[in-house]
């Protein structure tokens, strides 16, 4: 009997092969003694430190089943060569396009400074009644241009919905072209498609090459009522470099929703500044018919098939 070892996460019922028993888990305990023979391990909501641990102790490993957009602690967990991994991808588009639209709407509407009015019972006059039509300041996505950097399957849902509030989107990604009806270009154009840009939304994934590619180069290059939305990973964006620019005023807010270090420490100055709106990892967190594309995956794999969204 060949054994899959599923979370207690996942909260879809997979159907299994001929062949096969599944074993449940908890990604926040040690894994379970009689689980050392599995074949198959989904990995959803685990920590660190439990991967490194399922590396060590699941010998007979030889596949790891992400549910997560993004492998990279999966990769960083020390698996053997031959065990081949797989991700998430497509499974978390709705959820992270839903949230990246609600974190620009909240800076467009200024939704932030609302809050902090109600904590203070403080009616804020200068939030509402007559306001600029054609105000400098980013007030809407009517109108708007919203370049898209990490182009791939949330950020091809996320352009229609940007594009019905009437925002032109440019996309941006290793190979240019046209993808859901957007321009993508490449990192390359960058220098003259910043200058243009009224939100900067980040979706790029942890690698070596993409550490800080949000740095102070990019945000220099933004105009200064930019705004910058960041649902990628942690890594991408240059924490530092980003509260300069918005102290000095170079870019106007931001809104991020992953961070170099998480949970982000109560020490970090991005809570105290009231143009960055602190998101908790929230895009994610439900991936959408996971059941069924892991019953899917499994039985390509017992069929000897090739994984779908295989990393690598």
């Amino acid at each position: 009997m060949r054994t899959i070892l599923l979370p207690t996460t996942l909260e879809e019922p997979v159907d299994l092969p001929t062949g096969w028993r599944s074993v449940p888990y908890d990604p926040a305990l040690p894994l379970p003694a009689f689980a050392s023979d599995a074949e198959v391990l989904v990995v959803w909501g685990n920590r660190r430190a439990s991967l490194a641990e399922a590396a060590e102790r699941l010998t007979s490993l030889r596949w790891v089943a992400c549910l997560a957009a993004g492998t990279d602690a999966v990769e960083e967990a020390g698996f053997p060569a031959h065990v081949q991994v797989t991700s998430g991808r497509g499974l978390h588009d709705g959820p992270v396009a839903e949230h990246t639209l609600a974190l620009v709407l909240a800076c467009a509407r200024r939704v932030p400074d609302m809050v902090r009015s109600q904590d203070e019972r403080r009616w804020a006059s200068e939030l509402g009644g007559v306001q600029k039509v054609h105000d400098t300041a980013f007030r809407t996505l009517a109108g708007a241009h919203v370049v898209v950097w990490g182009f791939g399957s949330i950020a091809a849902r996320l352009a229609p919905l940007l594009g019905a509030l009437d925002a032109r989107v440019t996309g941006v990604a290793r190979t240019a072209g046209e993808r859901a009806g957007v321009p993508v270009v490449t990192p390359d154009a960058l220098p003259d498609l910043l200058p243009g840009a009224d939100v900067l939304i980040g979706i790029l994934p942890a690698t070596a090459a993409t550490r800080h590619a949000i740095g102070r180069a990019v945000l220099a290059a933004l105009p200064s009522h930019a705004v910058v939305v960041n649902v990628g990973r942690g890594s991408t964006l240059d924490e530092d470099a980003l509260l300069d620019a918005i102290r000095t005023r170079r870019v106007a807010a931001a809104a991020l929703d992953v961070f170099d270090r998480e949970p982000l420490p109560a020490s970090s100055p991005l809570w105290a500044e009231p143009r960055v709106l602190v998101s908790p990892h929230a895009a994610g967190g439900r991936p959408q018919h996971a059941g069924a594309f892991l019953t899917a995956a499994l039985r390509a794999y017992d069929a000897g098939e090739e994984l779908p969204n295989l990393v690598g």
